[in-house]
């Protein structure tokens, strides 16, 4: 899919004002939007600051808004110390989520969704309210929020060499965001002490991913994520206020991987349970 080269230059001369640093070019972020598109591998220079990866993230995601046409969310990457290790980086990072990116419970997508594509089990939450941006404790987060909602992501490292990429290359390339299957929604309690019971839970849950003949592929826990999944929202509402942007009520937001990233396989069936959070149902996803 190509948008119109006009369109695209529109996008990214607006977008340069919000760059303060060098970053990809304006043809080096088309390139890899156009890559991106046609599910196949980009060339990405070396982005070498934290600079570069956001403004050239802004870039790519200009041109993501206007194929996709709305933002209903973000995601928090790299937020689990094991998936920082894999790609050198010592902070999370945040992409966007667009319209058409969270796919239904028992899902059936290409194995090869993407250029790059792997599945790891996560996790949204949806904002309820705007004083999620004041977040400064997972109590804080809890309030502003009504649902949790399993998810399993599939993000897409896009690029011909992932073993290169770093911190900053993730955020070039939006987090990888590409689709995500999200099961039934648990709903946050009215009452002050289940909060503080499903707090406890978030925390220490055991995120169990299996196959299709229910073997075990991996397990991790709540607190694998920031020692809690909740504190990724508070470190991703910091984030975004220092790009001037804010989380919304309906958004929904991705809180990171419980598990390692693994790359699909056709006919392969994939399902993420919750243990210890109660009311929490596995979601699944099938590769063809």
């Amino acid at each position: 899919m190509h948008i119109q080269r006009a369109a695209i230059g529109a996008a990214l001369f607006a977008s340069a004002f919000t760059a303060s640093a060098a970053c990809l070019s304006d043809a080096e972020a088309a390139a890899l939007f156009d890559s991106y598109a046609a599910r196949l591998p980009a060339t990405l220079p070396a982005i070498t600051s934290e600079a570069d990866g956001a403004c050239s993230r802004t870039k790519l995601n200009a041109l993501l808004l206007l194929q996709n046409g709305k933002v209903v969310g973000y995601k928090a990457g790299l937020t689990n110390p094991a998936v920082q290790k894999r790609f050198g980086a010592d902070k999370p990072v945040w992409g966007v989520l667009y319209d058409g990116m969270i796919l239904d419970d028992g899902a059936t997508v290409d194995a090869a969704f993407g250029a790059r594509p792997l599945f790891e089990a996560d996790m949204l939450v949806r904002v309820k309210s705007a004083d999620i941006n004041r977040a400064k404790t997972p109590m804080e987060v809890l309030e502003a929020i009504d649902q949790v909602i399993p998810f399993i992501e599939l993000p897409d490292l896009v690029v011909d060499k992932p073993a290169t990429l770093n911190g900053n290359g993730i955020s070039a390339i939006n987090v990888g965001a590409r689709l995500g299957v999200a099961g039934k929604p648990v709903v946050v309690p009215t009452f002050r002490g289940e909060r503080f019971a499903m707090l406890d839970q978030l925390r220490d849950m055991v995120v169990v991913v299996i196959d299709t003949n229910g073997a075990e592929l991996s397990r991790g826990k709540g607190s694998d994520i920031l020692e809690h999944p909740l504190n990724a929202v508070v470190w991703l509402a910091e984030a975004l206020a220092k790009q001037g942007l804010a989380m919304a009520p309906g958004q929904v937001i991705s809180l990171g991987s419980f598990s390692p990233l693994v790359p699909p396989k056709p006919g392969q069936k994939v399902t993420v349970r919750y243990d210890g959070l109660a009311g929490a149902t596995p979601v699944s996803v099938t590769f063809r």
